[in-house]
């Protein structure tokens, strides 16, 4: 039996994914903000968006190759950034480098990953993005810069969604700490885990390495505190220009919501803007992003990126008809890993190219520049 007869959705990887890892692991990747009402404004949004079939176009095999501020992708997704990846599954971030470079599909890396960018350079394809918090002291922040391009990384991509930390209540009651200590609580959970368990006893307990190798320098914390939120800023207009002025490769800007945003965006020298709602983690009465896609797309031509709710190729196709020009998932690409290891990673690609050809069949779309014609709107 195949993996596409075992596991055919991402839904089936995320049922499996549940039952493998421990609660307040799975408490963490699940999870929202508030009320999770973003979370569900996700889902409704998606499914609101409806395209027309198309008839009588033959027998044809879809083109999903997509090209994104200047590079030709085989396909029009890639893999987001998630903090403490390597919680989730130990040494997710490796795994899902090489997974990305095997796919020809881009991977992101978080500031507070479990893995430094010299960590996970040796799995880098040759497309990695570095996703950074910004830092509030200058000098860390040019080094950060500074290894995440001698590591490999081409992209740069300021999260500006946070400017403060959010409350993530579920997230609390599930009783992770940072950095994430096994109290008996958790180890009882963690017991009933045995591949998580035995994962986590190789890689040591996770911690936001880079993080952690500014900590003591830049705020004189002992080496168990969270020094993450004690190292960032909140960005304004000028912290974009000098990132601007400080980085030589493309730069994205993710977390925007408000398309009165993107002119300045645009003047600002932003290579692209990456649409998000950071899935519903940050803001309890954030638009849900596929709903601000159309807008975006009328006041800009840079290119779009969107994140957030997306469950499948379909979902895709939606954010491709209504503006977007490539897709980030960083939760699918979780399960697939929580669920069966590194082969479940790149299961969810498998996922997500037969869900595309399937459905561009149905929409009779030979191209993804075709999709936005078949809008219902």
């Amino acid at each position: 039996m195949t993996l596409h007869n075992r596991y055919p959705a991402i839904a089936d990887l995320k049922a499996r994914a549940r039952r493998r890892i421990p609660h307040f692991v799975w408490e963490y990747l699940d999870s929202a903000t508030g009320d999770e009402a973003t979370l569900a404004r996700n889902r409704a949004a998606l499914d609101a968006v409806l395209l027309r079939p198309s008839i009588l176009h033959g027998e044809f095999t879809p083109d999903l190759s997509v090209t994104v501020m200047g590079r030709t992708y085989p396909l029009p997704f890639g893999i987001a950034p998630v903090g403490m990846s390597g919680l989730v599954w130990p040494d997710a971030e490796c795994l899902l480098a090489r997974t990305a470079a095997t796919a020809g599909i881009p991977y992101g890396l978080s500031t507070v990953a479990t893995r430094t960018p010299e960590d996970v350079a040796p799995h880098l394809g040759d497309d990695g993005w570095f996703q950074i918090y910004p830092p509030r002291d200058p000098d860390i922040r040019a080094d950060m810069l500074r290894r995440a391009r001698a590591a490999g990384f081409g992209t740069l991509v300021l999260t500006v969604d946070v400017p403060v930390a959010s409350r993530r209540e579920r997230q609390t009651r599930g009783g992770l700490t940072n950095p994430p200590r096994l109290t008996p609580r958790l180890a009882a959970q963690a017991a009933r885990c045995p591949a998580w368990l035995a994962g986590i006893r190789r890689t040591g307990m996770p911690r936001m390495r880079l993080i952690d190798s500014y900590a003591d320098a830049a705020t004189a914390l002992p080496s168990t505190a969270h020094a993450g939120y004690l190292l960032r800023t909140s960005p304004d207009w000028d912290y974009l220009r000098q990132i601007r002025d400080a980085w030589d490769g493309a730069l994205v800007v993710k977390g925007v919501l408000d398309p009165d945003d993107a002119a300045p965006l645009q003047q600002a020298g932003v290579d692209a803007i990456w649409i998000s709602n950071h899935a519903g983690r940050q803001f309890a009465a954030a638009p849900a992003t596929a709903s601000v896609v159309p807008a975006m797309r009328a006041a800009t031509d840079l290119p779009l990126i969107v994140d957030s709710g997306i469950a499948g190729g379909l979902d895709i196709l939606r954010m491709i008809a209504l503006g977007a020009d490539f897709v980030m998932l960083g939760r699918a690409f979780h399960y697939g890993l929580a669920a069966l290891g590194e082969p479940g990673a790149a299961h969810v690609i498998d996922i997500l190219r037969a869900d595309l050809i399937a459905n561009m069949g149905q929409l009779g779309t030979h191209r993804l520049s075709d999709v936005p014609g078949r809008l219902i709107r």
